[in-house]
C-alpha cells in the first residue's frame, strides 16, 4: 500500500493491483487449437476482439492454457497498452492480454474504471521501440485509489449514469455525422445530373439568346487539342532538318476515345458525355524503387496517402530521385487534378484533390496516384464529378478487387463524365462550394463535439478517483481493514499463519479526519 494519499477521502487507499487483484497473463495457445467451429472456450487474443464493455469472439480453443473467468477485467498489455474490457464468459485469452481478478467482493467495474482512468499511466511505463507492452511486474505494481466496498458500489452506479447520458449525446452526434455524409454525397451527385442549378438551357431560353452547348465545348477540346499535337509534331520534324514531304504524319494522331452512348441514361439539355481520356490528359505517377533513391536530383512527390477528404496534405511528403525529364514528365501543375490509385479499402480508392500552385513548388507524384491534367477551362467543375463518383462508390465499383484496389490510368481513363456548358461549370462549383463548406463546417463542430464528449467521460473519471463524484459515509469500513482481510485470506490460502497487523500512523491520520463531501 502506497502512502501518497493526500488527496483521498477518509478510508480510502492507494494499493497496487497486486493487494487486492489476481493477474493471469495470456498464452498463445498450439495454433492447431484455434477454431471457428465453437470447439472449446472463446479465445480472445488482444484489442481487436474488444468492444464498448464486452469482446466478441471470433475464434475459440480447444486446448486453453490460460483462462480467464467471467467478468475478470481484459487488459491489453500489448500493442496497444491500456484497452480494457469485461469477459463475458469464461475464456482463454493470448499472450496480447491479461486478466485482472478482483478480490475480496471488489467491482469488477471499478477496477475497469480505475483502469481506464490511468491508462495513460499504463502507456508511459510501457516498452518496445515498435510496439509497446507492459510486463506482468508493471501490472502488478499498477496503483489504483480503493474507497470502501460500498462506496466502489455507488461510484460505479454514477459513472454509467453519466456515461449513459454521454453515450446517447454521442449516438445522436454520430447520426447528425452520417447525415452529413449522405448530404454531401446527394448535393455531389444532383451536382452532376443537373439538378442543383437552373441549367444554361433553360436560362438561354429564358434570356432570348444562344449558348455553346457541351457537344460543342467538347469538340472544341478536341479540336484544340489535335492543333498542340500537330504543332508539337510539326517543331520536332523542323528540328530533326528532315522536313516531310506530306502530312500524312498527322495520320498518326490517335483520337482520345469516346464513351459508349447506348447505356448510357439521359442528360439535361444542353450535356453531353465524355470520358476523362477524352477531357485531359491522365497519367499514372513513377513507380519507387530503391535504385531511385535520392541521389543527384532529389525531388518532392506525394502519394495515395497525402490525398485526403479535405484536400492535400503536406504534413508528410517524402522525396526521391526524380531526373530532369522525368520532373519535366511528372511535375504537377495548378488545376491538375490528383486521385487515389489504389487502397486496402475499395471506398478510399479515387479520393480527389486539385493541385495549386501555392501547395509545393517542383513537387511531382509517385504510381499510387493518378493524375487528370484537364483541357476543360475549369478543374474544380471536374473535381466537383470525382467527389462525387467518390462519395457516392462509382470508383469503388470500378476498382473492385480483392486485397489491393486498383482503379487504374487504364480504368480511369474510360471514366465517363458528364459535361454541361461552360458557364452552367461555374455555376454548379459556385453552388457546390457554398454547400460543402457549410457541410465542413458542421462536421467540425461535430468532431469537437465528439472530443469534447471524450474529455468529459476522462473527467468524470478522473472526479470518481479523487472522490469527488459521490457522498462519503463516514461509517463505511475502510479500504485499509478490507486489504488487510484480503491479505490474510491470500495467506490463510498459502499455508501462512496471517501476521498481526496494525493500522499504519498515516491510515490511522486519513481514518480521523472528517469525510470529505462530494
Amino acid at each position: 500500500m502506497s502512502d501518497h494519499t493526500d488527496n483521498l477521502p477518509c478510508g480510502w487507499v492507494i494499493a497496487p493491483l497486486d493487494d487486492f487483484c489476481e493477474i493471469v497473463q495470456g498464452q498463445s495457445p498450439p495454433g492447431d487449437t484455434y477454431n471457428v467451429d465453437r470447439d472449446g472456450l472463446p479465445f480472445f487474443q488482444g484489442k481487436a476482439e474488444f468492444g464498448e464493455l464486452y469482446p466478441t469472439a471470433v475464434k475459440w480453443c480447444s486446448s486453453p492454457t490460460k483462462i480467464a473467468e467471467k467478468e475478470d477485467v481484459l487488459i491489453s498489455i500489448r500493442a496497444p497498452v491500456g484497452p480494457t474490457n469485461l469477459c463475458p464468459a469464461r475464456a482463454c485469452i493470448g499472450r496480447g492480454l491479461a486478466a485482472v481478478r478482483p478480490l475480496g467482493s471488489i467491482s469488477p467495474r471499478y477496477v475497469l474504471y480505475g483502469l481506464r482512468n490511468t491508462q495513460d499511466e499504463l502507456v508511459a511505463r510501457s516498452t518496445g521501440s515498435t510496439f509497446g507492452a507492459i510486463s506482468g511486474d508493471t501490472l502488478r505494481n499498477h496503483e489504483l485509489p480503493v474507497a470502501p466496498l460500498p462506496e466502489q458500489v455507488k461510484i460505479v452506479e454514477e459513472i454509467e449514469k453519466q456515461f449513459t447520458r454521454l453515450e446517447a449525446g454521442v449516438a445522436a452526434l454520430k447520426r447528425v455525422q452520417a447525415n452529413l455524409k449522405r448530404y454531401r454525397a446527394a448535393v455531389l451527385k444532383a451536382a452532376v445530373e443537373g439538378r442543383l442549378v437552373p441549367t444554361e438551357a433553360e436560362l438561354a431560353r429564358r434570356e432570348g439568346r444562344s449558348y455553346e452547348t457541351a457537344h460543342e465545348l467538347l469538340q472544341r477540346i478536341l479540336a484544340e487539342r489535335r492543333a498542340r499535337w500537330e504543332a508539337d509534331q510539326l517543331a520536332k520534324i523542323r528540328a530533326s532538318g528532315k522536313p516531310s514531304k506530306d502530312d500524312k504524319w498527322k495520320e498518326k494522331y490517335k483520337e482520345p476515345e469516346g464513351p459508349d452512348a447506348n447505356n448510357l441514361p439521359s442528360l439535361p439539355e444542353g450535356w453531353a458525355w465524355a470520358t476523362t481520356s477524352q477531357i485531359g490528359e491522365v497519367q499514372l505517377g513513377r513507380q519507387r524503387s530503391p535504385k531511385k533513391r535520392s541521389k543527384d536530383y532529389p525531388t518532392k512527390y506525394i502519394r495515395a496517402a497525402n490525398i485526403t477528404e479535405k484536400g492535400i496534405d503536406l504534413s508528410d511528403v517524402l522525396d526521391m530521385e526524380f531526373d530532369p525529364d522525368e520532373r519535366q514528365r511528372y511535375l504537377l501543375r495548378k488545376g491538375d487534378i490528383v486521385l487515389s490509385e489504389a487502397s486496402g479499402s475499395p471506398t478510399q480508392v479515387g479520393k480527389p484533390a486539385i493541385w495549386r500552385d501555392d501547395l509545393l513548388p517542383g513537387c511531382c507524384f509517385q504510381n499510387t496516384v493518378i493524375r487528370l491534367r484537364p483541357c476543360v477551362p475549369v478543374s474544380e467543375y471536374l473535381l466537383a464529378v470525382f467527389k462525387g463518383f467518390y462519395w457516392n462508390g462509382v470508383f469503388a465499383k470500378i476498382a473492385g478487387g480483392v486485397g489491393i484496389n486498383h482503379l487504374g490510368a487504364d480504368k480511369f481513363s474510360s471514366v465517363v463524365v458528364p459535361l454541361p456548358p461552360l458557364p452552367e461549370q461555374l455555376r454548379i462549383v459556385a453552388d457546390v462550394d457554398r454547400r460543402l463548406s457549410v457541410i465542413e463546417e458542421l462536421e467540425a463542430q461535430v468532431e469537437a463535439d465528439l472530443k469534447r464528449a471524450g474529455r468529459l467521460r476522462q473527467a468524470v473519471l478522473k472526479r470518481a478517483f479523487e472522490g469527488k463524484l459521490v457522498p462519503q459515509d463516514p461509517s463505511d469500513e475502510p479500504a485499509s481493514v478490507l486489504l488487510e482481510r484480503i491479505r490474510a485470506k491470500r495467506e490463510m490460502r498459502q499455508g501462512k499463519a496471517p501476521a498481526a497487523t496494525q493500522p499504519r500512523s498515516g491510515e490511522r491520520r486519513r481514518r480521523s479526519r472528517a469525510p470529505r463531501r462530494a
